[in-house]
């Protein structure tokens, strides 16, 4: 209990030195228009992942017999990647082939007794019927010819899908098969094949960051970000944002949305799955006139601002006489200082950082604006006064 007087003496004290009238105590200040430059930005985290990822997989069904890059390699356009048994493949091509020399002999054949006929029937040595067959079955013998040359030409590309290559200049992020293990291709009707590896290019990453659905309106394309890992704690990476993703994220009530941010990765430090910290840059602009936001007042709470410095109720209401269009929105009231005391003017606001903010219209170089207390404020330092002085009241 003596701590708690002590507290309130104390306090008393304070608020007593400036003597005994609550007029001379000073609820305002003055502040000049400067040129500043305004920053804005938002914070959030995220993960940071591949651009565009390829998986690799294998038009061959069999068993692998060979892989030729491990988790982490980077590898070249063209590489070979794994090489799977080829004694099927082989077995097919040797048919095929085969098939392809018999149909060049057949045709032979039927050419010859279509020459032939053409002779005969000319003499009327052979009927119309049978010419007309000896047509056909040199007709059957060239389509036989072009069907067996498609075959083995599918043949010898089924026995180059054997060996796989990659496909980009990139690194192999996962390689869930091993050497022997037999796998499927994603041609055949048993599914969608056997992913033998997955590979991405690591020279451009982005992170996935998750933006509170509040600040998410104000991000756009192309904005500058700031990027910190855990593991380079000391190094900035600076990145931009390339799409803002349509879908909410909701978790634990709380609502965020995907920003994807694309960074330069040219030294590969930045690794798949690394968690980040990211400092979106929504608002970085020079302006040559600014003001305290606090200095900005409403048709609502003018009258107690106005108070303060003792403006009359008549002034104020003579003031706000007219509408003014954008009210509340890019155009507020201020207080400015002059050499016949404060007066009431309007002003036309752009950008702000929160602490200060931009004018466009209202004001010039030089001119000084009131920064008083909001009403809530400045009706609990007169609560608080009221009850501090009904405390130590000895009368």
């Amino acid at each position: 209990m003596n701590k708690y007087l002590l507290l309130l003496v104390s306090i008393f004290i304070i608020v007593s030195c400036g003597g005994s009238d609550s007029k001379d105590t000073q609820f305002y200040k003055k502040e000049q228009t400067v040129p500043q430059r305004l920053e804005v930005s938002i914070e959030a985290s995220g993960v940071i992942e591949a651009i565009s990822s390829v998986e690799i997989k294998s038009k061959a069904s069999g068993e692998v017999l060979f892989l030729g890059a491990e988790v982490g390699d980077f590898v070249d356009k063209g590489f070979m990647l794994a090489q799977i048994d080829q004694r099927t493949a082989n077995n097919i091509v040797d048919q095929t082939k085969s098939d392809l020399e018999a149909a060049k002999v057949r045709l032979i054949n039927a050419e010859s007794q279509y020459e032939r006929g053409i002779e005969l029937h000319k003499n009327s040595s052979i009927s119309d019927k049978d010419f007309e067959d000896i047509k056909e079955n040199f007709a059957q013998a060239k389509s036989t010819l072009v069907r067996n040359e498609v075959s083995f030409e599918n043949a010898k590309i089924s026995l180059d899908d054997t060996i796989v290559k990659s496909p980009i200049n990139g690194t192999v992020i996962s390689r869930p098969v091993e050497v022997g293990q037999v796998i499927s291709s994603p041609t055949s009707a048993f599914g969608e094949g056997s992913i033998i590896m997955t590979m991405a290019d690591l020279s451009k990453v982005r992170v996935r960051a998750l933006v509170d659905e509040i600040d998410v309106g104000k991000v756009a394309l192309g904005q500058r970000v700031s990027i910190k890992v855990a593991a380079y704690r000391d190094k900035e990476f600076i990145g931009t944002v390339s799409k803002i993703e349509p879908k909410a994220f909701v978790q634990q009530n709380v609502t965020t949305f995907p920003v994807l941010i694309d960074i330069d990765n040219e030294e590969n430090l930045l690794l798949i799955g690394m968690n980040t910290d990211v400092e979106i840059q929504i608002l970085k602009k020079d302006v040559t006139l600014s003001i305290p936001t606090m200095s900005l007042r409403t048709r609502k709470d003018i009258y107690t601002a106005a108070a303060v410095l003792n403006i009359e109720k008549y002034i104020i209401d003579e003031f706000l006489t007219n509408k003014v269009d954008g009210e509340n929105f890019n155009r507020f009231i201020v207080i400015k200082d002059s050499n016949d005391g404060p007066y009431l003017s309007w002003v036309k606001v752009g950008v702000s950082d929160l602490y200060n903010v931009e004018v466009l219209e209202g004001l010039t170089n030089d001119d000084v604006v009131y920064i008083l207390p909001s009403k809530s404020l400045f009706d609990y330092q007169q609560r608080f006064k009221e009850r501090v002085s009904g405390t130590f009241s000895f009368g």
